[in-house]
């Protein structure tokens, strides 16, 4: 099992280096990753996309799916919200519209197959898969973005001008955030197959020359402020403060609106029994980072195999993580779409292998321990993997 491990990794260590255009993953992230550009010609030779624009369309209809629309007009902007109507795409001018459709990765396997090619990233960073269709002139104008990105170019052609500036002043009155000025430092032009990597705050601008689709992998990068108020609610959930106010010293009072130190006092005596340490935020880390959005639902087996049925089936065809789960884990714990299971006693590397490969071949499956067997049937039952088809 070892040697198919290390097969595996030199695979997928191949496969990075052919997507960075040649470059060493420990290179790309010492030289590039959240510090300049980098342009990558035939980073996926003779990619084109996986879907058409009439897929596309049909998927902006859903309402299980995130989707927008970008039209300009001169100067003017405008933004609308899916899910959209048929009517809604006959009425789009010929040039200088958008579609952007986000969370591909969650309704399309191909997708998600593409968001996990970029492993050599921390599964905790990436974020989603989006996909923007766009009509000659389209674009969402000159903008600034707070993360990473690759930008992957599907069928058609894109320009994209791009550079570092200090100047982030707004346009103001418009639904999107479109820089004032811009100067670009870079002005390329992609086509089916070329890569763009930006890090964060790189102005960029790109505008289709002909109708053309943009694959754009994005990376999750929590304000401080969104990640202290999402602590402050995990800390919540677990509260069970003894203890009520009490002030039997209390004295008359001759000023009554006043708050004196020592009701101050009284309440930071309570307040301290608020506490964390390393472990509380270890398994907030884990929760937190699990936790799948809130458009994500499971969908548990309508008819469930019974737990002989499943295991006899596992170890025939083999078993993958549904797209919608988050699967990471540390030294001390295992991490499920926002919840936490303490490692089991055995069966770790096949645990390990689960969430790192996100499937499980049958060979894998095939006399795992009891212990982690009843896991991996619990989350089946839950929605969270499946096995494969025949």
């Amino acid at each position: 099992m070892t040697g198919v491990n290390a097969r595996a990794r030199s695979r997928a260590r191949h496969a990075a280096e052919a997507l960075l255009g040649g470059l060493q993953e420990a290179r790309f992230l010492h030289r590039f990753w959240q510090k300049e550009p980098l342009l990558i010609r035939n980073a996926i030779s003779g990619f084109r996309g996986f879907l058409t624009a009439a897929q596309l369309f049909a998927l902006a209809r859903r309402d299980d799916v995130e989707s927008r629309i970008v039209v300009r007009d001169g100067a003017r902007w405008s933004l609308a919200h899916g899910p959209f109507h048929r009517s809604d795409f006959a009425a789009l001018p010929a040039r200088n519209w958008t579609l952007l459709v986000q969370g591909l990765n969650l309704v399309s396997v191909e997708a998600d197959a593409l968001l996990r090619r970029f492993a050599f990233l921390p599964y905790a960073r990436l974020d989603d898969l989006m996909v923007s269709y766009a009509a000659p002139g389209g674009g969402v104008g000159p903008h600034i973005d707070s993360y990473d990105v690759f930008l992957l170019q599907g069928f058609g052609r894109r320009r994209w001008r791009y550079g570092r500036q200090n100047d982030v002043a707004l346009r103001p009155r418009l639904p999107l955030r479109i820089l004032k000025r811009f100067t670009p430092g870079h002005d390329e032009v992609l086509g089916g197959g070329d890569m763009l990597y930006l890090p964060p705050h790189f102005a960029h601008d790109g505008v289709a020359i002909d109708a053309c689709t943009t694959y754009s992998i994005g990376f999750r990068a929590a304000s401080t402020q969104e990640l202290a108020g999402a602590f402050l609610d995990f800390l919540h959930e677990g509260l069970d403060l003894l203890g009520r106010y009490a002030d039997p010293d209390l004295a008359p009072v001759r000023e009554p609106a006043r708050i004196d130190s020592a009701m101050r006092h009284r309440y930071e005596r309570m307040l301290k029994q608020v506490r964390w340490n390393r472990p509380t935020v270890e398994r907030f880390v884990g929760c937190w980072l699990s936790e799948p959005k809130a458009s994500v639902t499971f969908a548990p087996p309508r008819a469930p195999l019974s737990r002989a049925a499943f295991d006899a089936r596992a170890a025939r065809r083999g078993i993958h993580l549904d797209t919608g789960t988050q699967f990471l884990y540390d030294a001390t714990h295992l991490y499920i779409n926002g919840t936490a299971l303490r490692w089991p006693a055995y069966g770790a590397p096949t645990l390990r292998r689960l969430a790192n490969e996100r499937a499980l071949t049958p060979r894998a499956t095939q006399g795992v321990h009891p212990q982690t067997a009843t896991i991996l049937y619990t989350w089946y039952r839950d929605g969270y993997l499946h096995p494969n088809a025949a």
